[in-house]
């Protein structure tokens, strides 16, 4: 079965991340300057936070808040799920699905460091390119070609 740390292998660990001192304009430019929906908070080497497009609808514009002013510290989702390089992918699905999220950063056991975000869209991606995989290794097969 297919873990994170498979993904994270294909995809690659690149994360983008803020501080929690950052201003809300500022993430919302970082998170469009690199066609993002969210970013992990750091602060001081480990996770704090999530700051997503759901953040900025929920905490900033429906209460009239001043993206200028605000810092992201003040309306990030501070109760972040994780998962781990063993985490498989049914588990992280079943997570954000439970958990209605589409971000899920990946950690190391020990260290706590942030190894990767994987998101919802990067599950169905990697699932959608295995069943690809199959249905080409079975045709193959049927066919004689293998």
């Amino acid at each position: 079965m297919a873990t994170m740390h498979d993904l994270l292998r294909e995809k690659g660990s690149a994360v983008l991340s803020i501080g929690k001192d950052a201003t809300v304009l500022q993430a919302a430019v970082m998170m469009n300057d690199h066609k993002v929906g969210a970013l992990v908070v750091i602060d001081r080497g480990q996770v704090v936070g999530m700051f997503s497009e759901r953040d900025v609808l929920r905490r900033v514009v429906s209460e009239a808040r001043d993206p200028s002013s605000t810092r992201v510290e003040d309306v990030m989702t501070t109760e972040v799920v994780v998962a781990t390089p063993q985490t498989t992918l049914e588990e992280a699905k079943g997570v954000m699905k439970n958990r209605r999220i589409r971000h899920l950063p990946v950690c190391c056991d020990q260290s706590g460091n942030l190894m990767g975000v994987v998101s919802i869209g990067d599950l169905n991606a990697y699932n959608s390119t295995a069943q690809e995989r199959t249905i080409h290794f079975m045709t193959e097969y049927i066919y004689g070609r293998v």
